[in-house]
């Protein structure tokens, strides 16, 4: 196979996101009352890095075959102590974003913990720390509140020279900071081996736990940028579970649209991304169409496992576990 040909293939899910959202969003724009604005760019960009920043973490769970149901639940709680911390002058502001993204960290890692030395299924594991971190948002904001930097959140919601929304550029410095370096290190090729094959990555010397500790502790990273950008995007905490719940099922979406295997060991975040901007054009659609609320849900539903099947067709040549990685 040709170097090019290789490269298509190894890419074949990330580029299926990209058609898909470029697909959806190309149909919203044509139907929008405004068109294309720097707004409505702007909009779309702070809604879908929400989505995206989430997407990112379940892609990097996802590659070790496991499934990681607290994301959404590490959002809220890290939205809910960033409008505690993240105020004030520079300085404790700047402490407070660390401390927030710290604590995503440690939730992670207290998710890594328990699948790989506690030996449980990472689908129980998550649903139990979900709902302790969960509750942990509850006592930290038993109402919504809070306040957040209005600089900073006007910095990082608004646009660079008037034109780039900054949604964009935090997003391709997560890809830059935290997802290229760890796909290319010993430890993140550890981690997709061990999607791949636990057993064979272990017999060939991999370090397999380390490689799957460090994808749960990055993807409680993610998690707690996509909690701090929230309250910049609300200027609030609020303890929704409702809001978690959502993100954690859309995250799923997500990776399946970014052409991220299910099965472990192929995918890239870089495909989640747009997969979860496909995912949240899929309401925006909607709404230019003015279709009525009470219908909504159902026709996003049928409009996203449309998306899915189409992101998916490469399953059907499939006969055996070892196919989906040639």
């Amino acid at each position: 196979m040709s170097e090019w040909r290789y490269w298509l293939n190894e890419q074949r899910g990330t580029l299926m996101g990209l058609a898909i959202f470029l697909l959806m969003f190309t149909v919203y724009i044509a139907n929008h009352p405004a068109g294309l604005t720097a707004n409505v760019a702007q909009t779309a960009a702070n809604k879908g890095a929400l989505f995206a920043f989430v997407a990112m973490a379940q892609t990097l769970v996802v590659i070790t075959s496991g499934i990681d149901l607290s994301v959404g639940m590490i959002f809220v709680l890290t939205n809910c102590l960033a409008s505690w911390l993240v105020v004030g002058e520079p300085l404790p502001t700047a402490l407070g974003v660390v401390a927030v993204l710290v604590a995503g960290m440690v939730c992670g890692a207290i998710n890594g913990l328990l699948v790989i030395y506690g030996r449980l299924q990472p689908i129980v594991a998550t649903i139990a720390t979900g709902a302790i971190y969960f509750g942990l948002a509850l006592l930290l904001r038993p109402f919504p509140g809070g306040s957040v930097n209005e600089d900073l959140a006007d910095a990082l919601t608004g646009r660079l020279f008037g034109v780039i929304p900054s949604s964009l550029v935090l997003l391709a410095a997560a890809v830059l900071l935290v997802w290229l370096p760890f796909r290319r290190s010993k430890i993140g090729r550890a981690a997709f081996a061990a999607g791949s094959s636990e057993q064979a990555a272990f017999m060939s010397g991999m370090p397999i736990r380390r490689g799957k500790f460090a994808a749960y502790t990055l993807a409680g990273l993610l998690a707690a940028m996509g909690g701090l950008f929230l309250t910049f995007f609300t200027y609030t905490g609020e303890a929704a579970y409702a809001s978690g719940s959502g993100y954690t099922l859309w995250s799923i979406a997500a990776v399946v649209l970014g052409g991220v295997s299910l099965y472990g060991g192929r995918g890239s975040a870089i495909g989640a991304i747009f997969g979860a901007f496909a995912a949240r054009t899929t309401g925006d659609m909607l709404f230019v169409f003015d279709v009525d609320p009470l219908w909504q849900p159902l026709l996003q539903g049928v409009v996203l496992m449309i998306a899915v099947s189409i992101g998916s067709l490469a399953l059907l040549r499939v006969r055996n576990r070892l196919d989906w990685f040639l």
